[in-house]
């Protein structure tokens, strides 16, 4: 497994790819009229054997048609967001090696051979391109924050193996695309690339590619607290569901922590003088003691679902031939 590498130190980042490795490029596109022609003719260059997928995403400018006249293969997807996107894509293109990447023309494309030799060389399933800029247009002190804060929460329950949890530049091998579930609908996707492959502990690698601003007249997609509270929201989800038992031990610690502390003064006052004056109290932390058991209960079993869960993934996982060898 590699981490944070330089391109630069890439043994093998330059050159054409063996005939047998089918390379998909996936580039997701929202009014992308701007960007995209760029973003495909960047492409075709760095990867002259790829075939380019550009999916319009009910666009209402001419995307598709100057996605189409650049080169690209292009395609529909009715649903709104990247998410619905991302499933549409992973079940229609066929390859051995799929390259993602936002259709803004924020990533470098140069950067895409040097993934691919990577993925191959080391045979991982996932290469993430970790951002580095010092464009302050292209990369919001909020935005730096939020990315942070959220990889942070990931990597302390998932592991520490991803430092830019967010990016939309990545490189995928076919194992990791036929077996992802893809059941985001919007940007909280990229929180699912990670999370599968870190629960399933796949192999990974990162690299550090430059990133940039829009080009002028492009506009950004991504709404910085809505899109923020849905990724929180997906984070909290996928803890529930890949850590059952760690998730329902914290609720039933919290419960159980305020329960004593409003039963303890009624305990002590019963102590004291034989009485239970503040009755809705006792009951409220006899309550409050017993849901607190049940969560610990739910945790157990649900963990054993979880295993039995995982292990299906697995499978399907392993039942995927990986990408030939560089």
């Amino acid at each position: 497994m590699s981490t944070g590498q330089d391109i630069a130190s890439i043994p093998a980042a330059v050159g054409a790819q063996p005939a047998a490795a089918r390379i998909a490029v996936i580039i997701p596109c929202y009014n992308e009229e701007i960007a995209i022609p760029k973003v495909v003719a960047d492409f075709r260059a760095a990867l002259p054997e790829a075939v380019i997928y550009v999916y319009d995403n009910n666009s209402a400018d001419r995307t598709a048609e100057v996605a189409r006249a650049a080169g690209a293969v292009v395609r529909r997807e009715m649903l709104q967001g990247k998410g619905n996107v991302i499933r549409r894509a992973f079940a229609d293109v066929d390859a051995d090696i799929y390259v993602l990447v936002d259709g803004d023309d924020t990533y470098e494309a140069a950067a895409a051979p040097g993934m691919v030799a990577m993925l191959r060389q080391d045979a991982l399933d996932m290469v993430n391109g970790a951002r580095v800029t010092e464009i302050q247009a292209a990369y919001r002190p909020g935005h730096r924050l939020g990315n942070v804060v959220l990889t942070g929460m990931v990597r302390t329950v998932f592991g520490d193996r991803i430092s830019d949890m967010l990016s939309g530049y990545r490189v995928f091998s076919r194992r990791f695309v036929k077996s992802f579930p893809a059941l985001a609908g919007g940007f909280e996707t990229e929180t699912e690339f990670t999370v599968h492959a870190l629960d399933l502990r796949m192999p990974v690698g990162e690299v550090r590619t430059t990133y940039k601003d829009r080009p002028p007249g492009s506009t950004s997609k991504l709404r910085t607290y809505s899109d923020g509270v849905r990724i929180l929201r997906t984070i909290v989800v996928l803890v529930k569901e890949e850590r059952p038992l760690q998730f329902f031990s914290i609720c039933g610690l919290s419960l159980a922590a305020v329960a004593i502390l409003l039963g303890v003064p009624v305990v002590a006052e019963f102590v004291r003088t034989g009485l239970v004056p503040r009755l809705p109290t006792a009951v409220l932390a006899t309550g409050l003691m017993l849901v607190a058991a049940l969560s610990f209960a739910c945790g157990l079993v649900l963990d054993s679902v979880s295993r039995g869960r995982k292990e299906i993934k697995r499978l399907a996982y392993l039942g995927v031939p990986p990408p030939p060898p560089l």
